[in-house]
């Protein structure tokens, strides 16, 4: 059984700054669950253009409002308490978080190794 605190993520390896917002890294491959799970927070009045060419992704907001935007179509869609938005094709999107912070709980398969970072324009890099 794995059992971890946010507490315990702060200030680790497992606590990764991504250029506009900080990911808190519960799970990660060395895990070996198959997943990733992370509590993200998105810095408030920041836009980012976001992709993972070979994760899926899922987030569930939990506090704040945004706004997700498909890169290909422009189509956008309101984000706030409640919301699951879920990247199915490895979709670029810019995530936009407004007046305050958006906090998400995301999953990713296949679990991320630990130090991805965005690069911000789209691409995903490692920070190591």
């Amino acid at each position: 059984m794995i059992i971890r605190k946010l507490k315990d993520i702060t200030d680790t390896e497992r606590e990764v700054n991504w250029g506009n917002g900080v990911s808190r890294r519960f799970l990660l491959e060395k895990d070996a669950m198959g997943y990733s799970l992370t509590d993200t927070i998105v810095s408030a009045n920041t836009t980012s253009l976001l992709e993972y060419k070979n994760h899926m992704e899922a987030c569930y907001c939990i506090s704040g409002k945004g706004v997700v935007v498909e890169a290909s179509s422009g189509q956008s869609y309101e984000i706030e308490a409640g919301t699951m938005y879920a990247l199915d094709k490895n979709d670029a999107h810019y995530l936009v978080a407004q007046e305050q912070d958006l906090r998400l709980v995301c999953v990713f398969m296949p679990a991320l190794v630990g130090h991805e970072v965005h690069s911000l324009d789209g691409e995903a890099s490692s920070a190591y």
